[in-house]
C-alpha cells in the first residue's frame, strides 16, 4: 500500500472516530451561546395539559413524545430575553442531544447540538445547517426537510430527526411560551 493511502486511511479513520460519541457544548454553554446578554436563567421547565398535547400535536404534525419539558428563561435584569428548550431525539440509533432558543415571539432564535453519539451524520453541527431555522415559528411552514430546512447527504437521518424536533418544540413555543 503506497504511503498516500495510509496517510489517507489514516485521516478518515481519525474524522470518522472525531465525531462519534462528541460532547460539544453543555447546558450552560449553550444557554450562554444562545443569549449573550443574559444576566440569568431561570428553571421554566413545563408540564403539557392534555389539550395543551392536542394543540401542539396538530400544530406541528407530530406525537408529543413527552409530558414533561426541560425549559429556561433567559433574562436580562428583569426583561426577558427568550427561551432555551432541551430535546433529545434519535438519529440512525443513537441520541441528538439539542437546544432551541427561543424568542418571545415563539421564533426560532437559534439550535444548538449539544451531543452528538452517531458514527455518521455529525454535519447537523454546521452552522450553515442550524442557520435554516432562525427565524421560523410553528404554524408558518418552513420547518421540514424540503420545505425550508435542506437536508445533508449522510446525514439525512439525523437532519430530519432533529428538524422535527425543532418544529414540535417551535408548536410548544407557539402553544405556551409565546407572549
Amino acid at each position: 500500500m503506497k504511503s498516500s493511502h495510509i496517510a489517507t486511511l489514516a485521516v478518515a479513520v481519525g474524522a470518522s472516530s472525531s465525531a462519534f460519541a462528541t460532547q460539544y457544548l453543555t447546558v450552560e454553554q449553550a444557554q450562554q451561546a444562545m443569549f449573550p446578554d443574559a444576566s440569568g436563567f431561570k428553571d421554566a421547565s413545563l408540564q403539557l395539559s392534555g389539550e395543551q398535547i392536542k394543540q401542539v400535536e396538530k400544530l406541528s404534525g407530530l406525537p408529543v413524545r413527552s409530558v414533561g419539558w426541560r425549559v429556561f428563561a433567559a433574562y436580562k435584569g428583569d426583561a426577558q430575553l427568550g427561551y432555551v428548550i432541551l430535546d433529545d431525539v434519535v438519529g440512525k440509533f443513537e441520541l441528538i442531544s439539542y437546544a432551541v432558543a427561543v424568542n418571545p415571539d415563539a421564533s426560532i432564535k437559534q439550535i444548538e447540538i449539544l451531543a452528538y453519539r452517531e458514527s455518521h451524520g455529525f454535519e447537523i453541527k454546521s452552522p450553515a445547517w442550524r442557520k435554516q431555522f432562525v427565524g421560523k415559528s410553528a404554524g408558518a411552514g418552513g420547518l421540514s426537510i424540503g420545505d425550508g430546512i435542506a437536508s445533508i447527504s449522510g446525514a439525512t437521518l439525523s437532519c430530519t430527526h432533529v428538524t422535527d424536533g425543532v418544529r414540535r418544540i417551535a408548536a410548544i413555543a407557539q402553544v405556551i411560551l409565546k407572549k
